[in-house]
């Protein structure tokens, strides 16, 4: 495991690296966040940050999440820096390791974040099936396309693939296609010289670069330009990219998992994607099941996520009442496991007492799920873009104010919800605000 220390080595911060390196850990340094982002944006690979918790451990976070890096960041501080720990922890922080240092704590949390980190929840067997064919292909360098509904655990299978890899010493670096605009998607992937284009000031590497020796992940593909499609088939067959504004392309050795929650031969059917991507992206498939097709997961995951978000909020850790439990397995999940994630860190804000029941759950405020065309009254004479609106803003009101929840659960992308919410508060529509504890 590669560790990247935040702050200063001179002291007990210091001992901490030294005891994480005597447990086998390779170590970079960093004197302050501002530099930590700079060398994880320039493609240093680090899988864990043990940061001061003087420093500002939120900006740090914020900036992973952006970025979507899949790092642990362990706060540091002595007992005189609870109130920066908590802080830290609210923040998003992982853990909390006291310093002067235990080297058996300090074993624990490596032993952990090892374990826990690419691992998906999986006890029936229709997810137990997948996870025995993820295993079998996740040995090759053959480029995988996963499939499935939004919500399903996408990115959660891509990063377990690459954990049981070769390359699991490498980087693994994801890429959302639709939260990018198409105007900078190209920049991501393929990196920018300094003057490339105005407000280029200086040289930054692409996901590619930053995947070398790895996994790029490139999320939600469907979304993406086909004039961008044409540059990515050329990255994936002659392993260089060319920077915009460079004068000579890069070599890179990359392999690529790619995910979709829309039929891909229907996208190439009506001209919005390259048959030969496809095919190059398509050499092994899997398909991970909605979660009414794993109905023995929902206990567990429940479970899971009760305790990561009351850790996370910093609450007592309840468990499910048996009728709480039997609400969550009647209910049909059309968002799947993202849908359930959601619904768990609303339950852990709003239990009240030693466990989690169904009123906490609020699973009655939930959109019904449509069954069909249906002949309504109270949409007669209205115009569509108030409808659109109106349903719009329901389900972002049912996920608490989290957009990315609710574009999934709309079907749509989260630039286009964005762009939809921006308009609406310019016309004066009040926008419901993220619920507190709940990511916007």
């Amino acid at each position: 495991m590669r560790i990247m220390i935040v702050g200063a080595l001179a002291g007990r911060l210091g001992e901490a690296s030294r005891i994480a390196r005597d447990a086998g850990a390779a170590l970079e340094h960093a004197d302050s966040v501002d530099q930590a982002i700079q060398a994880i944006g320039r493609g240093t690979h680090v899988e864990m940050v043990f940061c001061d918790v003087a420093l500002p451990i939120a900006t740090l976070l914020d900036y992973l999440r952006a970025q979507r890096h899949d790092i642990f960041v362990i706060a540091c501080g002595t007992n005189a820096q609870a109130d920066e720990a908590v802080a830290a922890i609210r923040a998003g922080a992982r853990e909390y390791l006291p310093l002067p240092p235990d080297p058996l704590l300090i074993a624990a949390i490596l032993h952990e974040a090892s374990r826990d980190r690419h691992t998906p929840i999986a006890r029936d067997p229709a997810m137990i099936a997948v996870l025995k064919r993820a295993e079998q292909i996740a040995r090759t360098d053959a480029s995988i396309l996963l499939t499935g509904a939004s919500g399903t655990g996408k990115e959660v299978m891509s990063r377990y693939i690459h954990s049981l890899s070769r390359r699991a010493r490498g980087p693994f670096v994801g890429v959302n296609c639709a939260a990018i605009p198409e105007t900078m998607l190209e920049s991501e992937l393929f990196g920018h010289e300094k003057g490339a284009f105005s407000g280029a000031v200086t040289r930054r590497l692409g996901k590619f670069e930053m995947a070398d020796g790895g996994t790029l992940l490139l999320d939600e593909i469907s979304e993406m330009d086909v004039r961008i499609q044409a540059k990515l088939l050329r990255a994936i067959q002659e392993r260089e990219v060319d920077r915009l504004g460079g004068g000579k392309p890069v070599r890179v050795d990359v392999r690529i998992i790619a995910t979709s929650n829309r039929a891909l031969t229907e996208e190439i059917a009506g001209g919005r994607f390259r048959e030969d991507l496809y095919f190059r992206l398509n050499v092994v498939s899997l398909r991970l099941p909605s979660l009414a097709e794993r109905p023995s997961d929902i206990a567990r995951l429940a479970e899971h996520f009760a305790e990561h978000y009351a850790k996370l909020n910093g609450v007592p850790v309840r468990r499910l009442m048996p009728s709480a439990l039997a609400s969550l397995q009647r209910a049909p999940w059309p968002g799947n496991v993202r849908e359930l994630e959601n619904t768990m860190h609303r339950a852990v804000l709003l239990a009240e007492g030693s466990e989690i029941g169904p009123d906490a759950l609020d699973l009655e405020s939930r959109p019904p799920r449509p069954t069909g065309l249906q002949p309504d009254e109270t949409f007669v004479g209205r115009r569509i873009e108030d409808v659109e609106r109106d349903l719009i803003l329901t389900t972002l009101s049912h996920t608490n104010g989290n957009r990315t929840h609710a574009a999934v659960m709309l079907g749509i992308s989260i630039r286009a919800l964005r762009n939809k919410l921006r308009d609406y508060a310019l016309s004066g529509v009040d926008i419901p605000p993220p619920l507190a504890g709940v990511a916007a």
